[in-house]
């Protein structure tokens, strides 16, 4: 069985049967066990002058519908083709990604009056039990491009120094290397910022010192807020994908980075760092089984519909960012007094608001703080609780997506999918039932 990765298995690109990698000698990477080509750049206190670049490639490729002849059902008719997805980067209403973006569900899987219920739980776990088996024979190092840039952080590093490093790089995180010891030291991420700004809305005379803030002492602001320190997880590159997804749901990490042991040195080497949404956007690309996960979302209650978060245009950004570390959440819809969204705060956009050290902008209303978003933004995805994952798949392997919020035809907010709800659902729903 082959499979669709973002990097070719040869250096000719083809993928051989087996779907693993064929051994060469002919590497050129920070690692004696892959075939990824990788800048890898630990920046220390002197960040700007250190930092290099590599294009990404991609070649990501639709793989074909499951085989008609073995579904239960005669096919459905092809539906007609969705509305083109324009994200708008607005921060006033109307700029909602459409439900319809995703597939109508109605014409596409008629369900015939005699059909049991039982018929469809069945393909239902016949589709999870495909992903599973999948994540379980592909190592973590699959889900790797292949050229990639990888930028690591000396635990030495100010606050104020990465924070422009990220801003300038277009990344969200970072491995960090503790170069006393020479072992990796743990992931860099916007909640990491986030703490900080709690501790110095707490602590406001310390506000001056922030420049001086490093990095290796953000356990300490951790400790001072109350706040459970992230475990510092990691994977080898070998180890099967599978694995690397139970780690991170048993950690509630969003991302995790594949570290393994330099046989020469016999010290640590990061070689890079995988995500939720790479991970499912690699099942989505490879696994022809998604499309049996038809069952809405309102029948399996995948998701947060109950006291969800929301916000308002006028509230001010610092009141989120409470709200995100009170619920230990990522993002908060923005909703009208009718309960229409309007737009989602992300924890990454306390990013843009801070940088260059400057806090003053987390006294701005959300409505202001979302016109500093970068004009690439690409906007927010809706679906419907009428969906199914088979649907919202699709809608992964096409588009960058974090997150989906659950609205009705009115587009009021009736709750949050994340990428780490669809994670736990294919890893752990109906997994006690399965024989082994």
């Amino acid at each position: 069985m082959s499979f669709v990765t973002d990097k070719p298995s040869s250096p000719t690109g083809r993928i051989n049967i087996s779907g693993l990698p064929p051994p060469t000698d002919n590497t050129t990477t920070t690692t004696t066990t892959t075939t990824t080509t990788t800048n890898t750049t630990i920046l220390t206190t002197t960040p700007t002058t250190a930092i290099s670049s590599s294009s990404s490639s991609s070649s990501l490729r639709s793989v074909s519908t499951f085989p008609s002849a073995l579904l239960a059902d005669p096919p459905p008719p092809p539906p007609p083709p969705p509305p083109p997805a324009v994200p708008i980067c607005s921060h006033e209403a109307g700029f909602v990604q459409p439900s319809s973006y995703l597939r109508p569900r109605a014409p596409l899987y008629p369900m015939a009056p005699s059909q049991p219920e039982r018929a469809i739980d069945r393909e239902e776990r016949e589709g999870l039990r495909a992903i599973r088996n999948f994540l379980k024979v592909r190592r973590s190092y699959d889900v790797l491009p292949l050229s990639f840039r990888l930028i690591v952080f000396d635990t030495a590093l100010s606050v104020k120094e990465s924070l422009n490093i990220l801003i300038q790089n277009g990344i969200v995180s970072a491995p960090l290397w503790d170069s006393k010891s020479s072992t990796f030291a743990g992931l860099l991420t916007t909640s990491d910022y986030i703490n900080v700004i709690q501790y110095y809305f707490q602590n406001p005379a310390a506000l001056n010192q922030i420049d001086q803030f490093r990095l290796d002492s953000l356990r300490e602001v951790e400790k001072a807020l109350g706040v459970a320190p992230p475990e510092t997880i990691s994977i080898d590159p070998e180890r099967p994908l599978y694995e690397a997804c139970r780690r991170m749901l048993e950690s509630r990490a969003r991302r995790i980075p594949l570290v393994t042991n330099d046989s020469q040195t016999d010290r640590h080497l990061v070689l890079s760092v995988i995500t939720q949404y790479r991970i499912l956007k690699f099942v989505a690309v490879n696994v022809n089984d998604t499309q049996k996960l038809r069952k809405p979302l309102g029948e399996i209650r995948l998701g947060s519909y109950h006291d969800v978060a929301t916000a308002s245009m006028d509230t001010p950004v610092i009141d989120v960012i409470h709200i995100l570390v009170e619920r230990s959440i990522s993002s908060v819809p923005i909703v009208n007094s009718e309960g229409v969204v309007y737009n989602v705060f992300e924890s990454v956009d306390v990013i843009t608001l801070i940088k260059g050290g400057v806090y003053d902008d987390l006294s701005l209303t959300v409505g202001e703080a979302l016109k500093k978003r970068s004009p690439d933004f690409p906007g927010i995805y809706t679906c419907s609780l009428n969906d199914g994952l088979d649907t919202i798949f699709d809608t992964i392997r096409k588009s960058r997506v974090h997150r989906l919020v659950v609205v009705d035809d009115n587009f009021r907010l009736k709750g949050v999918l994340t990428l780490s709800d669809i994670l736990q659902y294919i890893l752990l729903e109906g997994e006690g039932d399965e024989t082994l």
